[in-house]
Parts: structure tokens; sequence; C-alpha cells
């Protein structure tokens, strides 16, 4: 049974024993991959250091000098090549050995003596993953740009995004959430009002109140900005958020009417920085409010439009005059 590839993936082999090299390289070539390989720990790491990255790395575990732990963690510590996935090879067949090997972001674990067609079935999954997540990725970077270019065009709502972004991860930052949560924020804050790409400008550059069903159409953008960044790589994570952002803490917001902590805490971070930023900021219906009359809006309506909690840390953001985004 031959197992090919269609695309010209690179893969480095990373081994003390030029045999095994030899080896591996002949099972892979045959199966239409480009190889590369190293001796070392330090080789491979000195290789991946040049900038022409490998689609994959195979790893030896015992090796003199780094052994393969420690150079897999190498690979996925650094930002430049924490994605590519890393196979590694094993004599040892201990189940602890195979779990340090996790810990140390292998992606899969194969032992010796290796079989081709394991290998190469392996290896093929693997790379297709790579590659969807690559596409994914790509996905993400035009959503990122769109939601970008649409406020670029509004003088009105013009850097809205990347501010809410900020205040938002400082929010979440001081509230004591974790990195990932803080990431989800601020890509959150890009993202938010995305959505808004769905609703007529003739709507959202009114200068006078809306109408009910004015009204309706402006709020159907968070489940249109849902919608629009289903394909991101960090989907899950983010569409909650953004189709929350919205909510209010009483449970009389939109689009699902969720109250207190039924609202993901990203989406009570997002809800008071970006109204933060729309209060303070110039819309087509009124002029900017002054920062006192927005923050005695915030005070009153903390506990029924927003979280308490969000907004304590906010406000002592603000009295220690910490930098904020400027327009």
């Amino acid at each position: 049974m031959t197992i090919g590839n269609n695309q010209k993936d690179r893969i480095l082999i990373v081994d003390d024993s030029p045999q095994n090299i030899q080896l591996l390289e002949a099972y892979l070539t045959a199966a239409g991959y480009d190889v590369i390989s190293a001796q070392s720990g330090d080789d491979a790491l000195l290789q991946l250091d040049s900038g022409d990255h490998p689609d994959l790395v195979i790893l030896d575990v015992m090796m003199p000098g780094l052994n393969g732990y420690q150079v897999c963690e190498k690979i996925k510590e650094s930002h430049d090549t924490q994605r590519i996935p890393v196979l590694m090879l094993t004599a040892l067949t201990e189940i602890d050995d195979k779990v340090k090997g996790f810990e140390a972001g292998a992606d899969e674990f194969l032992s010796k003596p290796v079989d081709k067609l394991e290998l190469l079935l392996r290896v093929k999954s693997l790379l297709r993953t790579k590659h969807l997540n690559e596409d994914l990725e790509s996905a993400r970077d035009v959503i990122y740009t769109l939601a970008l270019a649409i406020e670029a065009n509004d003088p009105y709502t013009r850097g809205h995004s990347e501010r809410v972004a900020q205040y938002g991860a400082l929010i979440a930052e001081h509230l004591g959430l974790n990195e990932e949560q803080i990431d989800v924020v601020r890509n959150a804050g890009i993202l938010h009002d995305i959505g808004k790409i769905g609703i007529s400008e003739t709507i959202l550059q009114k200068p006078g109140p809306l109408t009910d069903q004015e009204l309706i159409a402006v709020q159907d953008h968070p489940a249109i900005g849902e919608k629009i960044c289903k394909p991101l790589r960090s989907a899950n994570l983010l569409l909650t958020v953004i189709r929350h952002h919205q909510e209010r803490y009483d449970g009389d917001g939109y689009p699902d009417r969720l109250a207190g902590d039924e609202i993901p805490i990203e989406a009570r971070v997002i809800a008071v920085a970006d109204a933060y930023d729309a209060m303070t900021s110039p819309r087509p219906y009124r002029p900017p409010m002054s920062q006192r009359q927005v923050l005695g809006t915030m005070r009153r309506e903390a506990g029924s439009q927003w979280d308490p909690e969000v907004i304590r840390v906010f406000l002592q953001l603000i009295e220690e005059e910490r930098e904020m985004p400027r327009r």
C-alpha cells in the first residue's frame, strides 16, 4: 500500500544515528516528501533558527546533548516554530516517557522500531492537520483585515475596535483572567462589531433616533458576527464573546437575554470596554460624552447593564490614571 502526498512537504529528521536517518529518509522520499536532517538537537535548532522552517519535525528522544524532550520544548516555546508538528520517536516503552513527550509539546508519538506504514499514516495525518490550520489562519487574517477596513471607512468608528481590544485586555488582566482568556478578549475586541457589515450604512450613520425595525436590524449584528467568524481557528472561544457582547447583566440585553454569570466573563469585559469607548466617542446622533458623564452612567448601571465587578476594576484603572489608548 502506497501512501503519497500531492504537496512537496518538507520534513526535518533529527536523530544521532545516520542509519536511522537513512531508513526514515528512504521511507519518506519514496512517499513524495522532501527530507532534511540533523544529527543533534543543537543542529536541529540552528536549522530552525535560520527561518526556513520544515512542515514537520521527526524527533528522536535519546540523543547526546539536548535530548528530544528539550528540543521539542524549545520548538513549542518559540512563536516562530510552535505550530510545526513534532512526531517523537523512541525505543522507550514506559507510559511515563510518552507522557513526558506530550508534556513537552509533542503532537504524536511513535515507538521504535518504526513500522513504515504506521509512520506514513502518522505523518500524513499531522501534515493534513497543519495545512487545515494554516487555511483557517488565512481566513482569520482576512476577517481581521475586513473588520479594521470596515471601521476605517467610517469617521465615527475609526479605531474603535482596536481601543476596545486594548481596554478589554487591560481589564481582563486586572480581573486576574488567564493568558488564554486575555487573548480571547483582545481578539474579540477587534471582531466584536464585524457583524455590522450586514447592516445598512443608512441605519448605522442615521443622525436621529432609530425606528423599531431599524433597531431590530442593529441588534442582529452580534449573531451576524458570529456567523462570519465561524471559520476562525479559535472560533469556539471567540464566537460566544462576539455573540453575547451586547447582553445585559440584568438579562435585558440581546440576542439571547442572558443574565449574570450566564454571560461569558470575556463578553462581560468587552461590554464594558465597548460601552466606554462608544460613549466617549462622537456618533452621528450625538457628540462625545464627557468622561465624568460616562463614569457616572457606569456607576449607576453597575449590576443592571454591566457586571459590577468588571465595572469596579475598570473604574479603579481610570482612577489610577492608567494610560488608555488615544484616538
